[in-house]
Order: C-alpha cells, then sequence, then structure tokens
C-alpha cells in the first residue's frame, strides 16, 4: 500500500521472510501451548523494525490475540509509564481505561503494587484469549515502564502473553535488562535485523518506483548500505527531483533534504518547532510555539501530510519516523534548540499540562541561575517520587546543578535532592551530596535541615555512631525551626538505640517523642516511636515494644509489618494473623516485603517451614525488585536454618554464603550476630565444635542488645554447642541471658519455657527440664516446644528413667515430623534407637524432587485454584495471602510438575481427580 509521497508501509518486508516466519512460529506457540515468551527485534535505526512489529501484530490479532500495542518516545522517555501506557491503552478492548492508568500512575507510593495492578488486568484478559504487548524502541522507555517490564514477563510466564520489543542496535540499557530478568524463567528470543539483500533492496525499489531498476538506481541504492527505510527515502526524494527538474546528489540526504527543500519557509518552520516537542506533538502546542494561531497554520500542515513527513492520527502529529524528525531536528542551530525547548517547558506548564511532561524540554533548555526551570524540576521530581525515586533522584540532582553556589535556594534544593536520594537507595550519593552542601558554609537554619535530612541516609548505612554525633552537633550550634529541633532529637534517640546505654537511649527517645506531639510534627512523632521501639527491643522488653509500634502504626500504617512482629514476640499470634488479614484486604497496603517478612515470621513461629520458605523467598525477591535489602541477610540466615532442619546441608550452605555476601553489603551488629550464630550452627552440624563455639563467643561480643533479639527462641542451640565445646562458662552466660529475658517478659510463655529449658541443660537437671516442657505447652511455637521435649527426653533416658523418655522423645519427633523438620525426626530417631524404641519409630515422609508429591500443601492449593481457572489475585484473595506468594508458589508448582502453561498444569489436576 503506497501512500502519498511515494514510500510503502510494508516496504519493511522485502528480504524480511525468514525474521517474519520465526515470530509467526512463536506466535502460533503461545496460542498453541498457553505459555509466555518475550522477543526482541534488533537493529539500526530504519533497518525495518517497526515495520516487522507491525505485520507481526496483525498476524496475531488474525489469530485472536488482544493486542496492545505502543512506541516510546525519546522526549517522553521520563514520564512514569508512558511508554507501557500506550500498550495497555489502546486497540479495541484497552486492558485499562485511562482513568484506572492514571489513578495506578499518581495515587500510590507502590511500584510493586502498581505493577501487581498491570498484572492483573492482562492477567484476566488473558484468562480469556491469548495477549500481544507489543512496544516499539523500547530503548525510550520511561523508568517506570522499565521497571514493570523487567517484571511482569516473569509475573505472567503461566499465562498465554507474548511480549514482543524492537530496540536500537549497539543501544544497551532497557532492552538487554528486561530479557536478562525474563530469560531463566520463559522463552526469550533476539531476532537480529541486518542489512537487506541487493536483491531485496532491489524489490523495494520496483515496489516503490513501480519500474525496473537500473544501474543508475543501483549505483545510488548503494548509499543506503541495505537500510530499507533510506533507500525508499532516497527513491522518494528521486522522483521529487526528477519532476522539478533538480540535480539528485547521492547519500543520505537524498530523501528528506529534497523534500524538505522544496517546503516554502513557513512550512518548514512549522516542521522544525514539531520536531522540538517530539516525535508525536499536538497541532495547538506546535502553532503556539510558532506563535501563530492554529488556523493560519492548515496550510503548512497539509502540506507536510501531503510530503509524507507527518501523519495526522486524529489526536496527535506524528513523525512518520524518528530518522526524519531527525533530519529536521540537526538542522536547527544548537543555541536555537536550547531556547526552543526552553520555551516549549513554558508553553506546556501554563497549558495546564503536568510539570513531569516539560522535563525533557527543561533538561535540554535549562542553564545555570534557571530559577523557573529549578522549581519545575523540584515540582515533577515530588509528582514522580513515590513511584520513580530513581527518576526524581536524577531530576533533583540536575536542579541542583542548576542552582548557583552563592544563592540560598542552593541548600533548599540540596536538602530535597538528599530525601530523593536517600528513597532511591542511592545512600553513599546523598551523603557526598550533603557533605558538599555543608563543606559551603550554610546557615545554621539549613546546616539543621540538611544533617535532619541525612539521617536516613545514615540510618541506611548502619552509621549510628555517625548520626548521633551529628544530630548532637546541629543541636548544640542551635538556630533551627522547632520542627528541624524534633526531628534531629528523634534521630539521635534513633541512633541510641544502637549504644550499650539503652536507659539514655529511652529517655532521649521520651524526650523526643513528648516534643513531637507538642508542636505536631508527624516525622519526628514517627521517627520518635520507631526509635522507642527498637530501643524497648533491643532491651528485650517485648510489651513495650508492641505498645510502641502499636501507637507507630496509627500513625503511619507502613509501620504495620513491626506491630505484627512485636505480637508475635508476646507469642500472641491470634493478634499477628488478625492485623495479617487485614493487610491482606488492602492490596495497596504499603511496605509489602516487609508483609512478607512478617507473614514469614508468624508461619516460622507456627512451624509451617514450607510456608515460611515461600514467604522470605518472595520478600527477597520483592525487595531484589525495588533493590532496597533490608531483610535479606536475615531472611538468608532463617532459611539456612530451615534447610538444616530439613536435613538439606547444600542449601543451608547457599544460604550461609549468600548471608555473608548480604552482610559484606549492610555490616550492622544485628546481621553480624546473626551471620555468626549461622556459622555456629553450620559449623557444628559438620562437627567442627571448636569454629562453632568461637563463632557464639563472637555474637556475645556484638553487643548485649543482640542477646534479646537474636537468642530470644534459639537459645538452646547456643547453650548445646558450648556444652558440647566444654565452654561451661559460656553456656551459664548464656543460659542467665535466657532467665533475663524470661523476666522482662513474664507473660510469654516461650520465655519462661526457653529460660526453665536453658537452666536445665547447664545445670542437668531433670526437673527443669520437666518444667520446660510444662510451661511451653502454652507456647505456640512448636519447634521450640519439641526442641524441649527432645532435650527432656534425652535427659530421662541417661537417668535410667527410659520408658518415660521414649515417650518425651516419641513426642518431640512427630511434633518436629509435622513441621517437616527431617532432619531433627532422624535425629530424634537415633536417640530412640540407642534406647532400644526403634519399633516406635515415627515415619517423617520426605517429599519427591518431581511430581504431584513434591508439592507441598499450599502448593498443591495453589496449583488446584490455578487449575480451576482462577487467576493469581482470586487465588490469593481464597487463600488469603499476596498475589506474589501465589506466584512464587507457582513458579514452584511448574518447575515441579515439568509444565509450562496454566493449560498443562489444568490436565495434571484433571487427571489426578479427587486425589
Amino acid at each position: 500500500m503506497a501512500r502519498s509521497g511515494g514510500s510503502l508501509s510494508r516496504s519493511g518486508l522485502r528480504g524480511r521472510e525468514a525474521e517474519l516466519e520465526e515470530l509467526g512460529t512463536l506466535i502460533a506457540s503461545v496460542d498453541r501451548t498457553g505459555s509466555s515468551a518475550l522477543v526482541l527485534v534488533r537493529g539500526e535505526p530504519g533497518i525495518g523494525k517497526s515495520t516487522l512489529l507491525a505485520e507481526a501484530v496483525a498476524r496475531a490479532r488474525a489469530a485472536g490475540f488482544s493486542v496492545g500495542l505502543g512506541k516510546a518516545d525519546e522526549l517522553h522517555h521520563i514520564v512514569p509509564l508512558s511508554s507501557l501506557a500506550t500498550c495497555v491503552l489502546q486497540g479495541d478492548e484497552p486492558l485499562l481505561s485511562s482513568g484506572t492508568l492514571a489513578d495506578l500512575a499518581r495515587s500510590h507510593d507502590q511500584r510493586i503494587w502498581l505493577v501487581e495492578r498491570l498484572a492483573e488486568a492482562i492477567e484476566a484478559r488473558a484468562g480469556d484469549v491469548p495477549v500481544l504487548i507489543a512496544l516499539d524502541d523500547v530503548q525510550w522507555a520511561d523508568p517506570l515502564s522499565q521497571f514493570a517490564l523487567k517484571q511482569l514477563p516473569t509475573r505472567l510466564r503461566t499465562s498465554p502473553v507474548l511480549w514482543m520489543l524492537t530496540g536500537r542496535q549497539g543501544h544497551p540499557g532497557p532492552a538487554d535488562e528486561i530479557v536478562a530478568a525474563a530469560r531463566d524463567e520463559l522463552t526469550t528470543v533476539t531476532v537480529p535485523l541486518g542489512p537487506l539483500s541487493g536483491a531485496a533492496i532491489g524489490q523495494l525499489a520496483g515496489d516503490t518506483l513501480g519500474t525496473a531498476v537500473d544501474a543508475r538506481l543501483r549505483d545510488l541504492l548503494d548509499g543506503a548500505g541495505g537500510n530499507p527505510f533510506l533507500a525508499v527515502e532516497m527513491l522518494t526524494g528521486l522522483r521529487t527531483a526528477d519532476a522539478s527538474g533538480e540535480r539528485v546528489p547521492p547519500g543520505l540526504v537524498v530523501g528528506a533534504r529534497a523534500r524538505l527543500g522544496s517546503l516554502r519557509p513557513g512550512t518548514l518552520r512549522f516542521l522544525q518547532m514539531g520536531s522540538v516537542l517530539g516525535r508525536r506533538f499536538a497541532f495547538h502546542d506546535v502553532a503556539a510555539l510558532c506563535g501563530q494561531p492554529p488556523a493560519t497554520l492548515i496550510g503548512a500542515l497539509d502540506e507536510v501530510v501531503r510530503a509524507g513527513l507527518l501523519e495526522d492520527d486524529g489526536d496527535h502529529l506524528v513523525f512518520r519516523h524518528d530518522l526524519l524528525r531527525q533530519a529536521v531536528y540537526v538542522d536547527i542551530p544548537p543555541s536555537a534548540r536550547k531556547a526552543l525547548h526552553r520555551e516549549a517547558a513554558n508553553h506546556l506548564v501554563s497549558a495546564g499540562h503536568q510539570p513531569i511532561d516539560a522535563v525533557s524540554h527543561i533538561l535540554r533548555g535549562a542553564v545555570p541561575g534557571d530559577e523557573e526551570a529549578v522549581a519545575l524540576l523540584r515540582r515533577a521530581a515530588d509528582d514522580v517520587l513515590p513511584v520513580t525515586p530513581g527518576l526524581a533522584a536524577d531530576l533533583m540532582t540536575r536542579a541542583l546543578e542548576l542552582v548557583p553556589a552563592a544563592r540560598p535556594l542552593r541548600f533548599v534544593v540540596g536538602e530535597e535532592a538528599i530525601v530523593c536520594l536517600t528513597r532511591a537507595g542511592r545512600n553513599r550519593e546523598a551523603l557526598s551530596t550533603g557533605d558538599r552542601l555543608l563543606a559551603g558554609r550554610p546557615p545554621l537554619e539549613a546546616l539543621g535541615r540538611l544533617q535532619a535530612a541525612l539521617g536516613g541516609t545514615l540510618w541506611n548505612l548502619d552509621l549510628a555512631d555517625e548520626l548521633r554525633r551529628r544530630a548532637e552537633t546541629a543541636l548544640a550550634f542551635g538556630g533551627v525551626a522547632p520542627e528541624v529541633e524534633a526531628r534531629l532529637t528523634a534521630l539521635r534517640a534513633l541512633a541510641l538505640s544502637r549504644s550499650r546505654d539503652l536507659v539514655a537511649a529511652r529517655e532521649a527517645g521520651e524526650k523526643a517523642l513528648r516534643a513531637a506531639i507538642a508542636i505536631g510534627e508527624r516525622e519526628a512523632h514517627v521517627l520518635s516511636l520507631f526509635g522507642l521501639g527498637e530501643i524497648a527491643l533491643n532491651a528485650g522488653e517485648n510489651a513495650t515494644a508492641l505498645e510502641r509500634f502499636t501507637a507507630l502504626s496509627a500513625v503511619d500504617s507502613a509501620f504495620l509489618p513491626e506491630e505484627i512482629v512485636a505480637y508475635q514476640h508476646l507469642d500472641d499470634f491470634q493478634a499477628g494473623e488478625r492485623l495479617l488479614l487485614r493487610a491482606a484486604d488492602h492490596a495497596g497496603a504499603p511496605r509489602q516485603a516487609m508483609l512478607l517478612w512478617a507473614h514469614g515470621q508468624q508461619n516460622l513461629g507456627l512451624g509451617r517451614l514450607d510456608d515460611a520458605e515461600t514467604d522470605f523467598v518472595t520478600m527477597e525477591r520483592l525487595e531484589d525488585d525495588v533493590q532496597v535489602p533490608v531483610q535479606q541477610v536475615n531472611a538468608r540466615v532463617i532459611r539456612s536454618r530451615v534447610a538444616l532442619w530439613r536435613g538439606d546441608r547444600a542449601a543451608s550452605r547457599q544460604h550461609l554464603d549468600a548471608a555473608r555476601e548480604g552482610l559484606a553489603v549492610k555490616p550492622n551488629p544485628g546481621n553480624t550476630a546473626a551471620v555468626r550464630f549461622l556459622e555456629a550452627v553450620v559449623a557444628e552440624d559438620h562437627g567442627d565444635i571448636g569454629l562453632a563455639v568461637d563463632k557464639i563467643r563472637q555474637v556475645q561480643q556484638e553487643g548485649p542488645f543482640m542477646r534479646w533479639r537474636l537468642l530470644r527462641t534459639w537459645a538452646d542451640t547456643a547453650i548445646r554447642i558450648a556444652l558440647r565445646g566444654a565452654d561451661r562458662g559460656l553456656a551459664e552466660d548464656l543460659a542467665g541471658q535466657a532467665e533475663a529475658h524470661a523476666a522482662r517478659n513474664p507473660a510469654v510463655p516461650t520465655a519462661a519455657g526457653v529460660a526453665a529449658q536453658a537452666l536445665g541443660l547447664v545445670h542437668n537437671d531433670l526437673a527443669l527440664l520437666e518444667r520446660s516442657v510444662d510451661l511451653l505447652k502454652a507456647s505456640p511455637r512448636p519447634l521450640v516446644r519439641a526442641a524441649a521435649c527432645a532435650d527432656l527426653g534425652r535427659a530421662l533416658v541417661a537417668a535410667g528413667r527410659k520408658p518415660e523418655g521414649v515417650v518425651a522423645l516419641t513426642h518431640a519427633q512427630a511434633t518436629f515430623a509435622a513441621s517437616g523438620a527431617h532432619a531433627a525426626v532422624a535425629h530424634v530417631q537415633h536417640e530412640l534407637n540407642g534406647a532400644g524404641a526403634g519399633s516406635r519409630r515415627t515415619a517423617s515422609t520426605r517429599r519427591p524432587v518431581q511430581g504431584w508429591e513434591a508439592l507441598t500443601n499450599s502448593e498443591k492449593k495453589v496449583a488446584r485454584l490455578i487449575a480451576e481457572g482462577h487467576t493469581n489475585r482470586s487465588a490469593a484473595d481464597a487463600l488469603v495471602v499476596s498475589p506474589h506468594t501465589v506466584n512464587t508458589h507457582l513458579t514452584s508448582v511448574f518447575r515441579k510438575l515439568a509444565v509450562n502453561s496454566r493449560v498443562q498444569l489444568a490436565n495434571i489436576v484433571t487427571a489426578l481427580g479427587d486425589a
């Protein structure tokens, strides 16, 4: 089909038969198997990527696919979700309404939640028909769309969704990262487009001119280098020049320059103003930039459309190809371009556009000292901070560069830049930015604000002593506003939570809280309560910690996970469950990773090792997604311990290695003590008691507060290691800690039971071990109860009371078995055999690696629900878990059953029937 101007909409298909066949095969495969795939078409500009994509989209539509087709734009590549929006909003049946998408991009501060909502919409559509999501020019995708495209293919790998992207050759970045993120989870294909053959170019020339190609044309077309777009533009330019009687020069400029040279001056100016606005722009915007009423430009518009330079899609004007826009744009002198971009930014803002819509022009047109540009960048950064903190940080960093050093505004902008950099996880950059600003000798008020802004940075970097020093120095200088003073006071108290003098820390926290409440300073209020909660935990005062975290979550619901875990420390798992259910009812609840941490702790405490493992795996994945590793080390420590309970030494070692890597990144006292404790447990398991005892001693040296946090339920393990290593003094010290912890928490059955167990082990006291088992009957923690029963059983057997010992050991074994702690079951079985009670063995059946019986109970539930046609969301609602958890279960199900689509899964479940 030829258009006015002579080019062919499908000319790039000449010589692309093999590539088109490859895409067609992939479309058919997704349709037939119900499994997902991702394809990236790569090549230089003009090589035919867009044309090939358009033909693939047409084939997918003909095959019954629901298609979302979009194109990223260079001048809109920072507007959050703008690239992916073109895919999900267009088509006969858009995946989302524009209003819903606007809410997603604006109203929530959760990138993870936003991706989940997009996944739900695509998954629901894919439940009826296969779906194709196609995005052209992915190299220009905005940061939020890039983030979503790295998550969505993996998240939707169990649905019939084909992702088709095009990207420029030699343009590293988003395309490679998106493919890399999906490569191990679904079929990924890269289709490179090289230059067309001479024969294909000849066919293309015949299509365009309607005549055979002679020697003169062949020589001319050699200048296109096998690029179909350039070839067609040359041929079109040739026809234009022949019509005018002009001599046609060879080379790239033939097509575009010939047509541009034939335009009237006013029309060329109109086109140049459009090229400044981008590949796609509104008619009234270009009219404003031309400084003319739209009605006077109708003639210019008609001329460029007839020349085949622009297309009118009814809402916007679009350059027919990026290369055409670039050919127009590069002819504008650089200084004029800068001024025009600045003018474009002013117009867009005055016309009511969002600040972020004008930022691309600001970045190209602003000069140092441009305070209007700085203000616009600040507004845009504030708008995008919730969903793309990295972009906000980039914008604020640029704004800071535009403010001359001598202006007071520099410190205001610098404070905001520090906040954005910290939110983006770029803490080292935030700290260096802050220190450069502080070196500029700011006024006392600005100094206090900068140090307060750096508080979160220093806490994230685990620099508690430095945080305390800076807060105290800023407070000593004085001259700050009351709200800043309140924040600094709260930050000092938070830093003191890591000190040895927790009495002084608590006094500082109470003072900070009173000050925050008195002036109504919310940030200081939150910091004070968080600091007081940390101080209480570090002092081993769990009831006080619950009081603080309950108050904190009432002020800021983002801290609900801390409240849940505080209930768990008090053995109140019922209250923890209620809060988890409440969080599940709010799909957009903040801090999804921390909620999964709380859920994992709930399952771990209740002895549900399979579900705890799933929660921690999912939590780690979400933290990796947002690149904010908060609980990575602790999760790996727990997963390693779980692996040892199950008897999987290889997995335990892998988790230990990962925990050590995480410790190198976040070497705070808590992480250090947790890893040292794990090293002790692993060393004992491998028979190196000397190393194990040494590691327990190191835990003791990490600081007294770690005793309450780390050894709360694991004191018995540490004591057994100390006794096996003949370090009675260490064992007695550990037992004393357990006793002190019980005294601090008199209403917690687990604390009282563990204290009695610890003393019983140290003193080999049967009465204390019996009291431990009796006290722990009120504990909701089955693994703790089982360990105490096993200790009692061994002691009874050693005392010659074998029948009673066998009863205790058998009960311990059954409890371990119910949790899937196979190694513990085997260990107790060894004790039973030694007591001559092998016939009373309690079986602990290990799951196979592959097949239906390899699935955990939760995985079987998920498999059945998905086989019945549920989406991840509806399955999550039915099981009262998060869709992220369902996704983790489903990944495991697919791996264990060796299937790659929901259709295959449904076939397996149907074949099993009620079994």
